[in-house]
């Protein structure tokens, strides 16, 4: 897939999200979605792992780095890989916004029939993408990883504390939205093009707590969802708070609520138009 940047805006997400036209010669199979914030130290060799996986397994795909902010080198250090990896570009937000703002403009301005979103760490190692895109090729709309379907797969398990947080939150989202899924916060989850512009045209959280609201989203709009086991390896190096991001998730759940008995997430949603061949 060759493409180049233009700084023109295109209508990704109804003015919330900074928008890049990108001029194809043909459309990727797969996008892949980083989203990151100061990671200027681990970015090279994520996007070196995730650039060979696609090279080495023959992937029509296309790899799209948002940074959301960064105080640091991130942004340079990203157009810099993208010299030599036409398969690499970055997206810029307007100033730190969160991870779920960061993965709803990478997704709805991704141009692959499957798009999927992973974590700058690569806790769960790209490789293990093959597993959402054949249960997608299954007849899924939807693929998300667990963490806690297989715990075998784990080769470095969360300190105890994060998976009695973990285990607790998830426990909150089965009672208070019916999320039946064993792990709502695994950061590695995978979409048809189709539903993953209806659902994050929808998605109204975007810092932490922006996976059960697109969950809840999904099943709210009649989506099949599939929960795959994938390898992970905890990283401690993670910027997350159990207790402040903990606390502010359990508000956004409230906020998810409201918003359905609002009917926020049965609304009509535009196309996205990709850009022409």
């Amino acid at each position: 897939m060759m493409s180049s940047v233009s700084p023109e805006a295109s209508p990704a997400h109804a003015g919330a999200c900074q928008a890049v036209v990108v001029s194809v010669t043909q459309y990727p199979q797969y996008s892949i979605v980083i989203p990151a914030f100061n990671e200027s130290a681990r970015i090279p060799a994520t996007l070196q792992s995730v650039v060979s996986c696609i090279r080495e397994r023959g992937w029509a795909a296309e790899v799209i780095v948002v940074n959301d902010g960064s105080r640091d080198a991130t942004a340079e250090v990203v157009r810099a890989f993208a010299r030599n990896a036409p398969e690499v570009r970055l997206i810029e937000n307007p100033g730190n916004r969160g991870k779920g703002y960061s993965v709803r403009s990478g997704m709805l301005q991704a141009l692959g029939e499957v798009v999927m979103f992973t974590d700058s760490d690569l806790s769960a190692p790209i490789e293990e993408a093959e597993r959402l895109f054949a249960a997608i090729a299954a007849g899924a709309d939807i693929a998300i990883g667990s963490r806690w379907l297989e715990k075998g797969r784990q080769t470095h398990r969360q300190p105890f504390y994060r998976q009695f947080f973990g285990r607790c939150f998830n426990a909150v989202t089965r009672a208070v939205m019916g999320l039946r899924f064993a792990d709502t916060q695994c950061g590695f989850k995978a979409f048809t093009r189709a539903a993953a512009q209806t659902v994050f045209q929808l998605q109204t959280i975007e810092r932490w707590g922006f996976d059960p609201e697109i969950l809840f989203i999904a099943l709210k709009r009649g989506y099949w969802i599939i929960e795959v086991p994938v390898s992970w390896a905890h990283d401690e190096r993670t910027r997350m708070s159990y207790l402040k991001d903990g606390m502010k998730m359990l508000e956004e759940i409230a906020i998810i609520r409201w918003n359905a008995l609002r009917g926020r997430y049965g609304k009509q949603v535009e196309h996205i138009h990709r850009a022409t061949l």
